[in-house]
């Protein structure tokens, strides 16, 4: 795992292995790219994620974390990460400052992200961070000296939706190397997608990008993984690939990404998954969804067992209960 705990105040380079793969190798760390993890580091927060699965299971929480006070800084709405992190919190007998309307606070008076990062962490022994700007986490990361966890920056990164999505691949099919990912939708702005596909470039995967041409994969993440041996290709329609594909990944269109409403509306509804589509689809393969999702997924679909979305979620739950318990040291 790459170093991003900043001596004094201070980054060092993020791209630096850890290199030393003990126990305790995550303590005190800032979890802010997937660039930082390495496949042994992902068997390890796993192979915790799945501890946290069987103790949920048995007495739901405990005090693994009792004392320690999580700060959950969004700027930009959320439902299911802010939900999920504080879920994963208070599992482990922790505390959740939880700040999601960013604009009602001092921020509306100008106050600057460095300044607030630096105020929270005197209240708090971690903080996650969602903010709309690519780039924010690794400036809070700067000035901090308590662990950031990036939420989401913008246009960016998502690492610990990349993290619980690669752990719903392995829990549903039990294994990444030799399956075929189709991600589907707004590759262009979608974060979640961005996140994954560099995460699966440490795997031998084949990666087929389904999109309208306005919302294709970035160029830099698809030489990046050229760079890796990553097969990839681009398709148009959702049948090309379909009958091939071992884990459909669909993300919605997203509105608040566009400049101009026309080219959102020229999109909006190009791909929609309903029970007629997955006729043609594996009868073990997984249809996964960061979500919300706002149509491109019928409601008939949920019945399908090849549905995973919703088990996504919760699965989303065990690994960052598992970063947390690494994070601050107690697992």
């Amino acid at each position: 795992m790459a170093v991003y705990r900043p001596p004094a105040g201070r980054v060092s380079n993020p791209h630096v292995p850890l290199g030393d793969r003990r126990d305790g190798a995550f303590y005190g760390k800032s979890i802010i790219s997937v660039r930082q993890f390495a496949r042994p580091d992902l068997e390890h927060v796993f192979g915790v994620a799945r501890e946290m699965r069987e103790m949920v299971s048995r007495i739901g929480s405990f005090d693994l974390l009792k004392g320690k006070i999580l700060a959950n800084l969004f700027y930009e709405p959320s439902t299911r990460t802010a939900s999920s992190f504080t879920a994963a919190m208070e599992r482990l007998g922790g505390s959740v400052i939880a700040i999601n309307e960013v604009r009602y606070s001092s921020v509306s008076k100008g106050e600057s992200l460095p300044d607030t990062i630096r105020t929270l962490e005197c209240y708090a022994d971690a903080i996650v961070l969602r903010h709309p700007q690519a780039g924010a986490a690794a400036q809070a990361v700067e000035v901090a000296s308590k662990p950031i966890i990036n939420a989401g920056d913008g246009v960016g990164e998502h690492p610990t939706q990349a993290l619980l999505d690669l752990f719903t691949i392995v829990s549903e099919l039990e294994h990444v190397d030799g399956l075929t990912i189709t991600m589907l939708g707004d590759l262009k702005f979608g974060r979640t997608v961005h996140s994954l596909a560099k995460l699966l470039s440490l795997y031998n995967v084949r990666l087929n990008y389904v999109s309208p041409e306005i919302l294709r994969m970035p160029r830099e993440i698809v030489q990046e993984l050229d760079a890796h041996g990553v097969h990839q290709a681009e398709h148009d329609r959702l049948d090309d690939v379909l009958g091939e594909t071992d884990v459909l990944y669909v993300t919605r269109v997203q509105k608040e990404r566009f400049e101009d409403p026309a080219e959102y509306e020229g999109v909006r509804g190009c791909y929609v998954i309903s029970p007629e589509t997955l006729l043609g689809a594996k009868d073990r393969m997984i249809v996964m969804h960061p979500l919300p999702r706002v149509g491109e997924i019928t409601m008939a679909v949920d019945a399908d067992p090849r549905a995973a979305y919703f088990r996504q979620m919760e699965y989303g739950m065990f690994v960052r209960m598992a970063l947390l318990a690494l994070v601050l040291g107690k697992a």
